[in-house]
């Protein structure tokens, strides 16, 4: 059944899916603002091992939902297997709720989060693309304003688990305030999942056949069984790093075969549509290259050489804890999401609806502009610290061109692949996105901070040298997007052509 000819609007439906997503994002980012820190403050890691088990552990949590969007599209059905998802990860965050700080028991936590996290994402995105499929400017706008919900969860947890941490540990002990910051974050995938219980109605008519169908048994103890070997093979890459840097390159191949084999073997009229994404996709291994600067550098540069008191024209405002600044990225999608929308709902109607290759490449330009701010910043710091404003501005550009690159990555699956690899190829491309995080992290161990070095002005060369590099590493993905755009538009029509002889 259509959604047409469901009674139930596409807003309905989509404000479901977009309120689950909120609530999971929620628990993810109040998860992701602490652990690099947790890492480093609890468990005694240096900053270069905290990064990269964190840049394994979110490669892996990209990577799986190339599974799980196969066992929506095939085993379970979509909608079921992305609640299956939200009920795993909220015992995963509860896990970390519990008072222990063992490494091993560290890794468990994660293993449990990698497998909901597979299950949920690709599933969650592959039903916002049956609500709008066929429409694709409502497509574009459809998942920047799910992108915001990420955001609206994101920047409510960013700001309220290191609150909590801190204010629970100055009171009942620090290991205390670690743990139930953590839970917090339990509680809000549970929020997230009465309220979809109670609007569930709104998605019954979308969805895969099998969601029609009876829950397979066979199936089901398959995808349990699956997901144990997932927790422990999770283990044994975090605790060896150059395990993780293996399987992180091998899934990176394995990734890119897929790609050139459904080129190969897809019909003519698919071919130039597959070629498309796949060129974006690899735009977009570079972009979170830059994106996971946020909960490695970018964060370990607030605790060593940013001015946390937040002032105007000499006044004292507020002050922020380290961790929060995270926030700021949160916080500009969310007031720049609907400005974009409004964008390109303008274009489109007038006619002027700008190509995603452009909009790439726009990205890239802000990307770059933001790292040159925090570089520039080094300017005018103070005793080796830069102004809380700074780091804004910064996060502003930052943040607008990821809304240009990431925040039309789903967008790109979308409008470019068939309907009968869309589960499928969501996974694929959240598997780039994983190996670009983990070469984030590597990209990040460029600004070590010696333990011995307790010079702020020496610690901000180090972080500013890195800035700098990758704002003219942006530079350069921004003159390789444009060039592409001839390509590209070329494909476009193709693949439009395509589409309509089908």
């Amino acid at each position: 059944m259509t959604i047409a000819n469901s009674g139930i609007s596409q807003t309905r439906s989509f404000t479901t899916v977009f309120l689950i997503e909120m609530w999971e994002r929620f628990g993810f980012y109040g998860m992701q603002v602490l652990m690099v820190t947790y890492m480093m403050k609890k468990l005694g890691f240096v900053d270069t091992r905290a990064n990269l088990v964190w840049g394994a552990a979110t490669a892996l949590i990209y990577a799986t939902p190339a599974i799980g969007g196969w066992i929506g599209d095939k085993l379970l059905g979509t909608r079921r297997t992305m609640l299956m998802g939200a009920v795993v990860l909220a015992i995963g965050y509860a896990l970390l709720w519990m008072p222990t700080d063992d490494e091993h028991f560290l890794y468990i936590a994660l293993g449990v989060i990698i497998v909901g996290n597979g299950m949920f994402k690709p599933n969650a995105g592959n039903l916002v693309r049956k609500i709008y499929e066929g429409d694709d400017t409502r497509i574009d706008s459809a998942f920047t304003i799910y992108y915001m919900a990420v955001n609206i969860g994101s920047m409510i947890s960013m700001t309220l688990t290191p609150w909590i941490r801190d204010y629970v540990g100055a009171r009942y002990g620090n290991s205390a305030g670690w743990h139930t910051a953590f839970g917090a974050c339990s509680i809000g995938l549970l929020v997230g999942m009465v309220n979809y219980a109670l609007m569930r109605r709104t998605l019954w008519h979308i969805g895969s056949p099998t969601d029609e169908k009876p829950v397979n048994r066979l199936h089901l103890a398959g995808v349990l069984a699956g997901a144990l070997c997932v927790i422990f093979a999770t283990m044994l890459v975090l605790q060896s790093l150059l395990v993780a840097r293996v399987c992180v390159y091998v899934a990176g191949a394995i990734v890119l075969g897929i790609f050139l084999h459904l080129i190969r073997a897809s019909h003519r009229d698919e071919r130039a549509g597959l070629i498309a994404a796949l060129i974006l996709t690899l735009q977009i291994i570079f972009f979170f290259i830059f994106y996971q600067q946020m909960s490695t550098s970018l964060n370990l540069f607030a605790q060593h050489n940013v001015n946390l008191d937040f002032r105007l024209f000499g006044w004292h405002l507020f002050t922020w804890i380290p961790e929060q600044y995270q926030n700021l990225n949160a916080i500009w999608i969310v007031v720049l999401s609907p400005v974009l929308v409004f964008l390109y709902n303008w274009l489109g109607r007038s006619g002027k609806d700008l190509a995603i290759a452009a909009k790439f490449a726009w990205g890239f330009g802000a990307v770059a502009a933001g790292f040159f701010i925090y570089g520039v910043g080094a300017n005018s710091a103070l005793d080796g610290q830069v102004s809380s404003w700074i780091m804004v501005w910064g996060y502003g550009l930052y943040s607008l061109g990821e809304l240009l690159v990431s925040g039309l990555g789903l967008a790109m699956i979308a409008r470019y692949v068939p309907e009968r690899m869309g589960g499928f190829m969501m996974g694929a491309y959240f598997v780039a996105v994983g190996l670009s995080q983990y070469l984030g992290s590597v990209v990040a161990n460029i600004a070590h901070i010696p333990e011995n070095l307790r010079n702020p002005v020496e610690s901000l060369a180090i972080y500013t040298s890195l800035f700098n590099k990758l704002g003219f590493a942006g530079i350069a993905c921004t003159l390789i997007a444009i060039a592409m755009l001839p390509l590209m538009k070329k494909l476009s029509l193709s693949h439009a052509a395509g589409v309509a002889k089908r």
